[in-house]
Order: structure tokens, then C-alpha cells, then sequence
């Protein structure tokens, strides 16, 4: 597995009690760093500018005038820095204030409710889901929003389908249960909400406000959510649906895992503007995706500068290792055109390490009924990430079983055989550069 970046954290709430009580909550946590506290609004945006967290965590309500200070100065740090994500700790239920947060879209903001936020890691989650760019609502609000546009004549299916959105169920999972795909689900929550809006009383424009913030949140959280939480990649529900595969059924395949990293990633975040950094991270993931979906590859995670992606899964080819090899090429050649605009934006470019390895894993749908996720376990899964780590800027380094599985052969520089961590036997391996591969 990749290990994932620390999360930086600017804590805000004009209770010290509380916000003692929040940051002990978010310092449990392995992966997150709080940088700074506040009180106020004034002490919040400047905080953020000061310390230039990925996460803010706010109230709502807060000096000078408790009104809604905690909603617009995170508003303000999103609009200098729009990268950063929200987390919004509320004690009121009142659905007009997750509609006046989410009024500008839902992707990197989340609200949650004070009382609820120690149970399970639902605050953990919140924060690493806004960090890559999702959203979450707490489903007490998601309830307050629909339940004003309760219908009696819905048909059974629409009735369970509007409580799977009220208790904020995503449309993937609620997809894997009915066996249907998320683009069916998507269609079928925006008829049911079509049908509600019908039913409102001509007056009533902030409730049909409410149900078009709702889906639209709905939308965005899937949409965003896509690039860090590894949900069911291209091909899987169709596969549940067609074989009768469940949640927790594995399959052995045999694939090329291919992983990525930014050589020198951490030197270039520190003299980096962190709202320019975002940008250049968003442009760089397009371009890896757009290189592996040409080739046929399955994009398993990026997360921060590193990227994982499978050939061969989920579904079975007996050329694999080319595909896999043809798309770290391609993967070089974009990040040569992304680093030609970042030159004229006077920003440092992105040198690329990619590790590939062949061989047989465990692939399997994990999770629960709120969320699964397509997983690859296995020895060629961690031999990757060693891999990847011996490849230099612009280098991509392969494993013998990789080398000997190509049908078209390449111009190779083996390696003299070392042993790699966790791993007592030395292995064998084999260097390529960007012209030999392209050759």
C-alpha cells in the first residue's frame, strides 16, 4: 500500500472547551496534524493564511456577531486557497445552514453535527474525505432536507430509495445492492426528486432549493470522491450483476500492477504555493488517468503525488504487461506536456517514477453496505511500491516476471540483483528510460 501524506489541520470554535476536545479527537489520528487553533473569524482566515492547512475545522457560529462567522471565513480561506477542504461542526440541524455551505457547490466541504461527531471516525473520515476533494453530510441533515417533501403516494422502491439518500447511502453502494450500475441508480434519484419537486405548492422555492442542493451535493460527492477512496472502478457493477459476485468474494488474477510517484515531491510542496501545488496536482492526476484508461489500465487510488493502477483487472487480458508498459510511456510523455505549461507559469515540473510487476493477486470488493471498495492484495502489489522507489525521474522499472510476460520486447538495463524491504531472496529487475520505451 501507499502511505498516505499527514493531513494539516486549522482547528476553529469560540468554545475552548470544545475545541480542546476536537483537537484531541483529530491528534488521535496518525495521518492528521493541527497546525493552529482559532476563536473567532478574524483569528480563522488568518490562521489558514499562516499556516496553509489542507482542512479547515470550524463552528458555525462565532464572535464577533454568532451568526454564521464560521461558514463565511471558511468560505474566504476556500476562496484564496481552493484546495483547502471544509468540515463544518454544527449543534443545529437546521438544514439553511448546510444549504447556505453547499450554495457554491459540495465538493470539499462537509457538515457534521457536534453530538454525533465521537462516534465511530466519522470527524476521521470527514476530514480525509474533503481532503481529496469529496463531501459528506451528517444523515440527520440529509434527513431535515427531504423529509419537508415527503410524498404518501410513492411506490415502495421510491420510498427505499429516498431513505437510502436520507441516511446518506452513495449511489455506488446503493448501486452493488439493487445489482445496477451508478449511472442507473443517478437516473432513478433524479426522477424520484423531479416527482417531489412536482408535488410542492407553487410558493414553496426553498424547499425545491433544498431537494436541487441536496442531488447537486449528491453528485458532487460522487464525482470528487473518486480519485483518493478507490470506490468500484470501471466495469465492476456490470461484473457483480452478470457473475453473482458479492462484497467480500475474492478472485485470483494474474496482472501488472503499475505505481507512480513524483521524485522530489516533498522539496517542491515546501517552496511551492500551496494553492499553485493544487493545481499542478489536479493537472498531473488528468493526465496519468487519461495514459492508463488509453491503454486499458484500471486506476485504483492517487494519493497526494503517487498513483496505482492495475492491467488485467478487473477484467482478465493475456496482455497485460505491454498495456502496462505502453501506459507508463504514455504516462512520461503527458507529464512532459504538463510540465511545459507549468514552465510558463514559472512552476517547478513534476519528474516522474514508475515501478511495474507481474504476477498473481487477491482482488476482491471490500467494505459494507455504505461503502466498497475494489481492492488487490498480494506479494506483486508490495514488490511494486519497491520498484517504483529504485526508478529515477523519467525511469520506469520493471520486475523479470514483467519482462518475461511482454509479447513485444524492449530494450532493457537489467539491474544488479538487491533485495528490497520484506523480502529475504534478491530480485530481479530491469531499467528503461522514456526513448527505449517509446522505441
Amino acid at each position: 500500500m501507499i502511505d498516505s501524506p499527514r493531513i494539516g489541520l486549522f482547528l476553529a470554535d469560540d468554545n475552548l472547551i470544545v475545541r480542546e476536545g476536537v483537537r484531541v479527537l483529530l491528534e488521535m489520528e496518525d495521518d492528521f496534524e493541527v497546525l493552529g487553533t482559532a476563536a473567532d473569524y478574524d483569528g480563522l482566515v488568518a490562521g489558514a493564511e499562516a499556516t496553509a492547512p489542507q482542512v479547515v475545522v470550524t463552528d458555525i457560529r462565532m464572535p464577533p456577531s454568532f451568526a454564521r462567522e464560521g461558514i463565511d471565513a471558511a468560505k474566504e480561506v476556500r476562496k484564496r486557497h481552493p484546495g483547502t477542504g471544509v468540515v463544518i461542526l454544527s449543534q443545529y440541524d437546521d438544514p439553511d445552514y448546510a444549504v447556505a455551505l453547499l450554495s457554491e457547490g459540495a465538493a470539499g466541504y462537509a457538515y457534521l453535527l457536534k453530538d454525533r461527531v465521537a462516534e465511530g471516525d466519522q470527524l476521521a473520515r470527514a476530514v480525509r474525505e474533503v481532503a481529496a476533494g469529496g463531501s459528506m453530510l451528517d444523515p440527520k441533515i440529509v434527513a431535515a432536507l427531504t423529509q419537508p417533501v415527503r410524498r404518501s403516494d410513492l411506490t415502495a422502491a421510491e420510498e427505499q430509495l429516498l431513505q437510502q439518500v436520507a441516511e446518506g447511502t452513495p449511489i455506488k453502494a446503493i448501486a452493488v445492492a439493487a445489482k445496477t450500475t451508478p449511472a442507473d441508480v443517478a437516473t432513478a434519484v433524479e426522477r424520484l426528486f423531479v416527482r417531489l419537486a412536482e408535488g410542492l405548492s407553487a410558493g414553496d422555492q426553498q424547499c425545491l432549493d433544498r431537494l436541487k442542493t441536496l442531488q447537486q451535493a449528491i453528485i458532487n460527492r460522487e464525482e470528487q470522491g473518486e480519485s483518493l477512496s478507490r470506490l468500484l472502478p470501471d466495469g465492476i457493477a456490470a461484473r457483480l450483476r452478470a457473475g453473482g459476485h458479492a462484497v467480500g468474494e475474492t478472485e485470483r488474477l494474474n496482472v501488472t500492477v503499475l505505481m507512480s510517484d513524483i521524485r522530489g515531491y516533498s522539496a517542491i510542496a515546501e517552496r511551492t504555493d500551496p494553492s499553485a501545488l493544487a493545481g499542478q496536482l489536479g493537472a498531473h492526476r488528468a493526465s496519468m488517468n487519461g495514459a492508463i484508461h488509453a491503454e486499458g489500465g484500471t486506476v485504483m487510488q492517487f494519493v497526494g503525488d503517487a498513483v496505482m493502477a492495475v492491467f488485467g483487472a478487473p477484467e482478465p487480458s493475456t496482455d497485460h504487461a505491454d498495456r502496462a508498459v505502453m501506459a507508463a510511456a504514455g504516462m512520461h510523455l503527458a507529464q512532459e506536456e504538463v510540465n511545459a505549461v507549468f514552465a510558463a507559469q514559472q512552476l517547478e515540473p513534476f519528474g516522474l517514477g514508475i515501478g511495474l510487476s507481474t504476477g498473481e493477486v487477491a482482488a476482491a470488493l471490500l467494505g459494507s453496505a455504505d461503502r466498497v471498495e475494489y481492492s488487490l492484495v498480494g506479494d506483486t502489489v508490495n514488490l511494486t511500491q519497491r520498484l517504483q522507489q529504485w526508478a529515477a525521474a523519467g525511469e520506469t522499472v520493471l520486475s523479470g516476471p514483467t519482462m518475461a510476460a511482454l509479447r513485444v520486447p524492449v530494450a532493457a538495463q537489467e539491474l544488479p540483483p538487491a533485495t528490497v524491504k520484506g523480502r529475504a531472496q534478491t530480485v530481479r529487475a530491469f531499467k528503461i528510460g522514456l526513448p527505449e520505451l517509446i522505441r
